[in-house]
């Protein structure tokens, strides 16, 4: 995994390659297999195809005309519920406090990084966008207000040549035993 670690990157450009059904299966498929807090597996998955949708998302994601490039956008959408069982009314914005969100986004956040790294592992291209509010994403994709996007990752077929952005030494972050 080293290979995929050190050359994966960012893309904002796409050609217009269409991805496979079997390969978005692929990805997901990764993203599935991810750790999770007490196995509790908060993730879901809405594929974006719709030229039209990926324009909605691409505005509310701080209007990022690049995203639309990509032939398949994968929005990660986190559900509380795995933890939080009751049948309480839960409204999850950037400003809620409840310890168990932070659990989920997390968890969430592993699952999408599975996702990048297995992208990169087929050749395809990949970046993950979140630049956008909870009330603004979850109206165009009819998620409801107890389920949180943690992000969007746009897949493709790269249309640049580049390098990945530089990194900090290995010996400028490491500690041993304490700070």
């Amino acid at each position: 995994m080293i290979r995929e670690i050190t050359t994966r990157k960012s893309t904002r450009k796409y050609n217009n390659t269409p991805v496979t059904d079997e390969k978005i299966l692929q990805l997901i498929e990764s993203a599935r297999l991810a750790p999770s807090g007490s196995n509790t597996q908060p993730w879901n998955f809405i594929i974006v195809r719709s030229e039209e949708t990926k324009a909605q998302i691409a505005w509310v994601d701080g209007n990022q005309a690049w995203m639309k490039s990509a032939p398949v956008f994968i929005v990660c959408v986190a559900d509380i519920r795995c933890r939080l069982k009751d049948d309480e009314n839960i409204y999850l914005d950037e400003n809620c406090d409840l310890p168990e969100l932070k659990q989920i986004i997390r968890d969430c956040a592993i699952a999408i990084e599975h996702i990048l790294l297995e992208a990169e592992h087929m050749n395809l291209a990949s970046c993950w966008t979140a630049w956008f509010t909870q009330d603004e994403i979850r109206p165009i994709l009819d998620i409801p207000n107890d389920r949180y996007v943690v992000g969007v990752v746009t897949i493709g077929y790269s249309d640049i040549v580049g390098k990945p952005a530089p990194r900090r030494s290995l010996q400028s972050m490491i500690r041993y035993e304490k700070w």
